[in-house]
């Protein structure tokens, strides 16, 4: 599966973004799925992952009830709307598919990811 992340831009604070990630191949729907993020100088972190089905979603206290990931399998496409954004939300953002060496579900492979998109959140 390869992973095309798109939608970020340049926003204020408070004012809110949808990401997409297209995927390719016919298996898509058997993936979690999920988004991570990396700020300049800082570490990978973890944001969401949501089940091959969509019926189990997982967020990082991060962003909980502020970001929403959903999926639709047949275009092969997860989303993170992304709502009252925050100047420390800035970073690339990437998405994934499960690790599948993880014991936790929600446990991305970051090294699946394709290109980020870039948020920036001005305050």
């Amino acid at each position: 599966v390869q992973l095309q992340a798109s939608g970020g831009g340049l926003v204020q604070a408070g004012g809110s973004l949808r990401l997409s990630c297209a995927a390719s191949g016919r298996t898509f729907s058997r993936y979690v799925m999920g988004w991570f993020r990396q700020a300049p100088g800082k570490e990978r972190e973890f944001i969401s992952a949501i089940s091959g089905g969509g019926v189990s979603t997982y967020y990082a206290d991060s962003v909980k009830g502020r970001f929403t990931i959903s999926r639709d399998n047949a275009k092969n496409t997860v989303y993170l709307q992304m709502n009252s954004l925050k100047p420390e939300d800035t970073a690339f953002y990437y998405c994934a598919r499960k690790d599948p060496t993880a014991k936790n579900w929600y446990t991305l492979d970051f090294g699946s990811s394709g290109p980020g998109t870039l948020v920036t959140v001005s305050s």
